[in-house]
């Protein structure tokens, strides 16, 4: 493969550094920071752009450190930041929001304000798959191959055990869940339970399973409330992740949104923000997953919110003063926009976990008749590129 001298400037979107060749094409480079010089071994070439990887550091940055996990220096494909000081991480990533609004919003100020970072050691949920000896294991960077671990830098401990302890038999994939402040634990395997081999108090179910009809779920407790969540439905990484998206959220809307009027909330999934800033609203709350609207009639039961399963882009918009949005990592996209904008809302707070589609989410607002205000960068997925932010849209 070839090998290239190269300075990085900055970040990009998905964690790489960019770098340019003399001949003006860009180079994404795994294992750089900003500002370093370093010799990268290209193994993805495009006509316009490559990809690389770092095989020396020449002049370091300021904010380079040693990896603090093993695992992570044995080929792990996780936690691709951890060669970064963790406060650099944080500025990292509101300046890799900055300079994309600045593109989104054509101008050279965008407001985006740094929010609450999380403990680093609260994911909740992880995914893997069964390595050598039935251990679990993640997969390599850009590869299938596992790579057995037996600790986990940003697991919760309630995870971290059971990675510790596990064995998984011949899984193609595994998943580990946990209720970090109810204690309650799940494991869910593509393969044969029978194989599986955890603590006691673990629940293990299949995917065959699940996909049958078998339900399975557990309890976790953030923002003031007990939370079901079944094995196929999405929570954020972990309560206290939980409870700083809230926090953010309900704070945009004290300031731009009137009370007791209708908010629409879309992409509910269990009833996080249903049931938290929707205290003191008329809630409809849409979402397509037929487990997360389960969960969602148990965990809002008796408050005023009318569930409407369906998924947004099908769902005939009513009118609403207020939007709140958490999309997948695809973001908004036209259709959602569309949805958004036949609601009538004057204002919109929407969550978003992948910068490149907020940029593109924030475009289509704007071309929709409404003002980007600001966004907060909240740091809840530690020694990773990945951020979540905030952002207040509203219109007269």
């Amino acid at each position: 493969m070839t090998t290239v001298e190269l300075r990085t400037t900055s970040m990009a979107v998905g964690g790489e550094a960019v770098a340019r060749e003399p001949s003006g094409r860009v180079v994404f480079v795994s294992g750089a920071a900003p500002d370093e010089v370093v010799r990268v071994e290209i193994d993805e070439e495009h006509r316009s752009f490559a990809r690389g990887t770092v095989v020396e550091v020449l002049e370091p940055s300021a904010d380079r450190v040693v990896p603090p996990c093993p695992h992570r220096l044995a080929g792990c494909g996780g936690c691709d930041w951890q060669h970064i000081t963790p406060d650099a991480q944080s500025r990292l990533r509101t300046d890799l929001v900055r300079a994309e609004l600045r593109k989104a919003l054509r101008t050279d100020d965008p407001v985006v304000d740094r929010g609450p970072a999380v403990p680093g050691r609260d994911r909740t949920t992880v995914r893997g798959l069964a390595g050598p000896g039935g251990r679990f294991s993640y997969r390599r960077r850009r590869s299938n191959d596992p790579v057995p671990v037996d600790s986990c830098l940003v697991a919760d401990p309630l995870v971290e055990e059971i990675i510790a302890e596990g064995s998984f038999g011949s899984a193609a994939s595994v998943t580990i869940r946990v209720g970090a402040r109810t204690g309650e634990r799940m494991v869910v395997v593509d393969g044969d339970t029978d194989e599986v081999e955890v603590p006691d108090d673990v629940v293990v179910v299949s995917e065959s399973e699940l996909k049958a009809g078998h339900r399975a779920w557990l309890h976790e407790e953030a923002a003031g409330r007990r939370w079901r969540v079944s094995a196929q439905s999405f929570f954020q990484a972990g309560p206290a992740a939980a409870e700083a998206l809230v926090d953010v959220v309900g704070a945009a809307l004290a300031e731009h949104a009137p009370d007791g009027g209708t908010l629409v909330d879309l992409w509910s999934g269990v009833g996080l923000f249903a049931g938290t800033v929707g205290a003191g609203w008329s809630v409809v709350a849409v979402e397509r997953s037929s487990s997360a609207v389960a969960d969602a009639r148990v965990n809002l039961a008796g408050a005023d919110v009318r569930l409407v399963r369906s998924s947004v882009e099908r769902w005939r918009s009513t009118r609403a003063d207020v939007v709140v949005a958490d999309p997948a990592r695809s973001g908004l996209r036209a259709t959602g926009v569309r949805a958004i904008d036949r609601t009538g809302a004057k204002c919109c707070v929407a969550v978003h976990c992948d910068v490149g589609s907020l940029r593109r989410d924030t475009e289509l607002m704007v071309s929709c008749g409404f003002e980007h205000r600001r966004s907060v960068t909240l740091d809840l997925f530690a020694h990773t590129g990945q951020v979540e932010t905030v952002s207040l849209f509203t219109r007269s």
